[in-house]
């Protein structure tokens, strides 16, 4: 995810830019390619031939140039992986997937150098750089001074080989899976159509995408369709049928957070979907994009300094015993709460000691083996010691993990109309949300959520009808000082209905009209405070 999204809302980007951070995202520099002989380590090669169906590579000898007093400043991160050689295959077109696969269209972000390949029967591959370019990140006036370098340069903070490691990883944890595989683009390919320069001499990820039915796995058989991100989250805002497997994207997170994976956010996802009787659409989460496992940033002075908590908390530092658990989830913040809103702390806590029981010794190591061998000489040991003791903490994690979330949840509706059925009292607050029954169903509203938050873990609830004509029936126990409660209207004629204090109750609404004899003003908030706004952009 680019540095520029993640700062721009908090005005914290300039500070980093001027620190020389970034994600762990940059590149533009050369690859280099080398005869398989002793001068290799040295860094001495000779261009292999061209038809030869694999190569011994660097990821980015360039990392690695730096004196001890640089390395002191920005760190030692994961330099000496990206600048070891690997022997990795070279890409071939017509064999790299059944049938062949042909240039499909460009993508990357403010850093990623990507693009789609397309296979036989609707099927789509992601090819990904290794190393990526982060100028875009920066002001087109700083681009062309020394920042751009040292911005460059924290991309040494992401270990180029991890994601090999995670499908065995997964799989065991029962999480679904992508199935990378590193390849070298030859200096002279020219298959990749436009984008063909952008990869040249490059070593990239290949992956196949979770889009058509063909890519289905066994693990998920009986999926009818795969959606994005965006995609799912209209579909469970529009349809209140539609819903997220909340067990299921509690296994991933966790699993996300034991590999120290910080950059989770909505984007890197893909969603199955099963189709139930009734109408009803189940969503099972599948990561993607596995670039910021086991990252290593705070071993150099300006690294540490942007990682504390009122700069850039989310840059955790993988090591044996957690750091800050609310940095390291919090990209992901927006999903957590749509996702995992129904997960209580027992649910947590038996998601982490089922995790602990299915990624045993033999299942680690035999992941930290697919990496190449140098890699793994480099690093193996130190990432299979951090991964055994982080699996013993995994519960304390999960721990702080859920009171993260429960600190200040954000619920919201759908499109359609519903109530909101609030009691609180001094100790807790219940919130249940109702379908509002049609003339067609006489039966009545059906419930659809129904949560107790208890003080000692919620300071605020923040509750968002989002659509359709939504009501909002607030009762507060006499006496007690209940804790906050933000109410959201949104689209749609809302009513208030409010029974007992209107203490700590506060009501935005853009129309204005959820309105009630004797509750409290109404709030105009800058757009950007509404906790599921994303929801809205159609």
């Amino acid at each position: 995810m680019p540095l520029f999204h993640l700062f721009q809302a908090r005005c914290r980007w300039h500070l980093l830019a001027a620190l020389g951070l970034s994600l762990a995202g940059s590149s533009c520099a050369r690859r280099h390619y080398f005869q398989p002989d002793a001068r290799v380590g040295a860094g001495s090669a000779q261009p292999l031939p061209t038809t030869a169906d694999s190569v011994l590579a660097t990821a980015g000898r360039h990392y690695n140039r730096h004196s001890k007093f640089y390395r002191f400043f920005l760190g030692r991160h994961y330099r000496r992986v990206w600048a070891a050689p690997v022997t990795v295959p070279v890409l071939d077109l017509a064999t790299a997937a059944p049938g062949g696969l042909r240039p499909g269209k460009a993508g990357g972000g403010y850093q990623s150098i990507s693009m789609t390949l397309e296979g036989r029967q609707g099927r789509e591959y992601a090819l990904r750089a290794l190393d990526k370019e982060p100028s875009k990140t920066l002001p087109k006036v700083i681009r062309p001074t020394f920042v751009l370098n040292v911005v460059r340069d924290a991309t040494s903070a992401a270990i180029p080989y991890g994601a090999l490691t995670v499908p065995p990883l997964a799989r065991a944890a029962g999480v679904p899976h992508t199935r990378p595989r590193i390849v070298y683009v030859r200096a002279d390919e020219t298959g990749l159509g436009e984008s063909s320069a952008r990869f040249q001499g490059k070593l990239a990820l290949l992956e196949e995408k979770y889009d058509a039915i063909a890519s289905r796995t066994p693990d998920l058989a009986g999926a009818a369709d795969f959606d994005g991100g965006e995609t799912m989250l209209k579909q469970v805002y529009r349809h209140p049928a539609h819903y997220i497997d909340q067990p299921a994207f509690l296994r991933a997170r966790l699993l996300d957070v034991w590999l120290g994976d910080w950059d989770r956010h909505e984007g890197q996802w893909s969603w199955a979907e099963f189709r139930e009787p009734g109408g009803r659409v189940r969503y099972v989460g599948i990561p993607k994009d596995r670039d910021q496992v086991y990252f290593r940033f705070d071993d150099g002075v300006i690294p540490w300094l942007a990682a504390r908590r009122f700069i850039a908390p989310q840059f955790q530092t993988f090591r044996n015993e957690y750091n800050s658990i609310a940095g390291l989830v919090k990209q992901a913040r927006f999903i957590d709460q749509r996702g995992l809103s129904l997960m209580t702390r027992s649910d947590f806590a038996r998601t982490a000691q089922d995790l602990q029981r299915r990624l045993p010794d033999s299942v680690i190591e035999r992941a930290l083996r697919r990496l190449p061998p140098t890699v793994y000489a480099l690093e193996g040991r130190r990432l299979g010691e951090a991964l055994k003791a982080r699996r013993a903490t995994l519960p304390r994690a999960a721990e702080a993990f859920y009171r993260t979330l429960a600190r200040q949840p954000e619920l919201g509706g759908t499109a359609q109309a519903e109530r909101f059925v609030v009691h609180r009292f001094a100790d807790s607050t219940t919130v249940q949300i109702f379908m509002v029954a049609k003339q067609t169903r006489p039966a009545g509203d059906s419930l659809r959520f129904r949560r107790t938050y208890f003080r000692q873990e919620t300071r605020a609830i923040s509750l968002d009808g989002l659509g359709g004509d939504d009501v909002f029936e607030i009762t507060t126990t006499t006496g007690a000082r209940p804790m906050r409660l933000l109410l959201y209207g949104g689209e749609g004629h809302d009513q208030l209905r409010l029974s007992g204090s209107g203490r700590q109750l506060k009501r935005y609404d853009d129309a204005s009209d959820l309105t009630a004899v004797g509750t409290p003003p109404t709030h105009r908030p800058h757009k950007r405070h509404r906790p599921y706004d994303r929801l809205n952009d159609d």
